[in-house]
């Protein structure tokens, strides 16, 4: 008889393995990201999570029930989590700035108006009890982040879980999530990007056109393109524009950007080029998100900056992520684009996305009269070309 031949797999014979292994990460990917997205809500309605052994409470929300279950949990008293920038504003002096947040101890850290006002620069509230520095505990900065995509101001209350803890918690359906998750979190939900639906929505000024939604598995919020003409099989580069979306300018007609002159003006470009892509990116605000850009607004209003007003609250200056923009170019098939921007950090994050930058086209907006200040620091801080 002839001898036993090793098995050499078949096409396919090894494709649906494949196949089955790809989805087995695709699910466990998307778990790790639901997992995220739930504890992030659940900050958003005043409950706490728990985070790798620490029991989290987002300090805007908190109110009587989530500090009761976070006194319950607890091992110890909690501290404060702010941003250094906040912390700053707090004590009237510098804090490290390379720290990844500054935690504080307080008597009136179970005081729910009294949380907020420390969460929040334009609340004026005014503490009485002194705030005592203390270690940062394990994961705080973690914590923070897990505020952020809640789009909750970033500021927490953190203690160590008590022994009986992960009972309790199971007692109150408490949800739980780890560091490695949350510190994942932004790459996954813009690389896992997938097309849900498509519709022919012909513009006024771009008649020929349609919009695209885009949304991550985990259900978060859609991401729209809108595409003129047939971008994706353009023999030239395509005009794109990548276009944070903005309550205020783009649908009430805000005088305090340039937001809407900016929508209007690169989809009038595309419609008189005959193709381009404008990318309606959900980062409101530079990703801070509505409310957060409207306390931006009040502490603008008191004499700071587009820039300061931002950190003031606890954010970076621009919190946002273009991998999204380049996931959704790759997906609807666009590799090389004419960027519409006068933004050079929009230039550099989708190269180093992987998109080929073919050249730059300027998308400048005169000012108003009110928004004079303001493109003034977009040129001066954020160094936006001025044509």
């Amino acid at each position: 008889m002839p001898p036993d031949l090793p098995h050499v797999p078949l096409l396919n014979d090894v494709e649906p393995h494949r196949a089955s292994a790809d989805a087995a990460a695709t699910s466990a990917i998307t778990l790790r990201m639901r997992a995220v997205h739930r504890t992030a809500a659940d900050l958003r309605r005043g409950t706490p999570v728990l985070l790798d052994g620490m029991v989290v409470l987002a300090a805007e929300t908190a109110g009587a029930q989530g500090l009761a279950d976070l006194a319950a949990l607890q091992a110890g008293p909690p501290v404060l989590l702010l941003s250094p920038v906040r912390a700053a504003a707090l004590l009237r002096r510098p804090v490290e700035p390379a720290a990844a947040a500054v935690a504080f101890r307080t008597g009136a850290l179970s005081d729910a108006g009294i949380l907020l006002g420390l969460a929040d620069p334009t609340a004026d509230q005014l503490l009485h009890d002194p705030l005592d520095r203390m270690p940062l505990p394990a994961h705080a900065a973690e914590g923070l982040a897990l505020a952020k995509i809640a789009r909750l101001l970033p500021a927490v209350l953190m203690a160590p879980l008590q022994a009986k803890g992960e009972m309790l918690a199971r007692a109150r359906n408490l949800l739980s999530v780890s560091a490695a998750d949350i510190r994942a979190y932004p790459a996954s939900e813009a690389t896992h990007l997938v097309r849900v639906a498509e519709a022919h929505v012909p513009l006024e000024d771009a008649p020929d056109s349609r919009v695209v939604a885009f949304r991550a598995p985990d259900g978060g919020i859609e991401h729209l393109a809108i595409l003129v003409g047939q971008p994706e099989h353009a023999d030239t580069p395509p005009l794109a524009r990548l276009h944070s979306e903005c309550f205020t300018g783009d649908l009430l007609g805000s005088l305090r950007c340039d937001c809407g002159p900016q929508l209007r003006g690169a989809l009038k470009r595309m419609g008189e080029d005959g193709t381009g892509v404008l990318l309606y990116l959900a980062q409101e605000g530079r990703g801070i998100g509505l409310a957060s850009k409207l306390r931006a607004y009040a502490l603008q209003d008191r004499g700071l900056d587009t820039v300061d007003a931002n950190r003031a609250l606890g954010w970076n200056a621009d919190e946002r992520n273009f991998m999204v923009a380049a996931t959704m170019l790759q997906q609807l098939g666009i590799g090389t684009v004419r960027l519409l921007t006068n933004n050079p950090d929009k230039l550099a994050a989708l190269a180093a996305c992987g998109i080929t930058i073919a050249g730059r086209e300027p998308l400048v907006m005169p000012p108003n009269g009110v928004n004079d200040h303001y493109l003034a620091t977009k040129t001066r801080r954020f160094g936006h070309l001025p044509e």
